[in-house]
């Protein structure tokens, strides 16, 4: 069809290509061979069939060190995935496309459920054009088989600049906002670390007030930007007003400070701008606890949307 069309001589290994399909987000889920496809299908569609009766799970105390106590530190959040849904239950798709946000269907205490989860090995968990086209495709697949959200956020916002202008950023962004917007399922935020900006709105659902329940670990913070940039931008005239660098660093590290003492989780909590500061290992309590029983799509007559996006 490519020399066909006269677009030029192309060898028939460069078509198609996996490397190229995973990388592009084409691909949901790569597999070695048919035995391994088959393995995976079976697993990606046991999530629309409804919850398992038997199930186990890891030990709810080992999600209190998953988070660095350092907030500088990076941590795996694929392992706080792992640690939150029953053992052997997770089934991450599209792992090497718009890598800032993971998605993943799993399970807890049997009931499926889809997370979308801020990856702060890429960016910092900034959110990029491919991250919110991937996010907002996943939030479509969950509401269309009723499968609520859990999502961790750990963001320090939306990704900004000349060049991410450049993939059309806004008209990307606002997908997030418009998808959540439409669908009924629950949705269950957990900030783990950074809360900042639209970004952290964007994995709330539009809003840390428009959900189900929007809860923090101990490790929370929150912002309208990273605090350190917020003083350095809202304090400046008074730090240029100092001359000393020695006594400018010591105002500057006393204002980043109060900013983190009045951004911190509990802080929040305490004027209701989230729901609770709660234990790591309550996580999973209190997500079955707003899910309720499961509701099976198929008792609902005709489909519930028209379709899930292709992108």
């Amino acid at each position: 069809m490519i020399e066909g069309g006269g677009l030029g001589i192309v060898a028939p290994t460069e078509i198609g290509p996996i490397e190229t399909h995973t990388r592009n987000g084409v691909v949901d889920i790569h597999v070695a061979n048919e035995e391994e496809a088959v393995v995976a299908a079976k697993k990606y569609l046991s999530y629309f069939q409804g919850p398992l009766a038997t199930w186990s799970r890891h030990d709810d105390a080992s999600l209190r060190t998953l988070i660095p106590e350092q907030r500088t530190r990076v941590y795996d959040v694929r392992t706080v995935i792992q640690t939150l849904a029953d053992i052997d239950s997770v089934t991450e798709l599209r792992p090497t496309f718009g890598i800032g946000i993971i998605t993943s269907l799993v399970r807890i205490e049997g009931i499926p459920m889809g997370v979308i989860a801020n990856n702060p090995a890429h960016l910092g968990g900034a959110i990029d054009a491919d991250a919110s086209d991937k996010a907002s495709r996943f939030i479509q697949l969950c509401d269309a088989y009723d499968l609520p959200i859990v999502s961790l956020c750990d963001t320090p916002g939306f990704m900004v600049g000349p060049e991410a202008e450049e993939h059309a950023q806004v008209r990307h962004f606002g997908r997030m906002f418009v998808t959540a917007a439409s669908i009924t399922v629950p949705w269950i935020t957990i900030v783990l670390r950074k809360g900042y900006g639209l970004g952290a709105q964007a994995m709330a659902g539009g809003s840390f007030h428009g959900n189900a329940m929007t809860v923090a670990w101990p490790t929370g913070e929150f912002g309208g930007m990273g605090l350190e940039g917020a003083v350095r931008l809202g304090y400046k005239k008074e730090l240029d007003a100092v001359t000393d660098p020695a006594e400018r660093a010591e105002l500057e590290a006393s204002l980043i400070a109060r900013a983190y003492e009045n951004g911190s989780a509990l802080n929040m909590a305490s004027h209701m701008e989230i729901d609770d500061v709660i234990d790591p290992a309550e996580s999973r309590q209190r997500i079955r606890a707003i899910v309720g029983d499961y509701v099976p799509w198929r008792q609902r007559p005709g489909k519930k949307r028209p379709m899930v996006d292709t992108w």
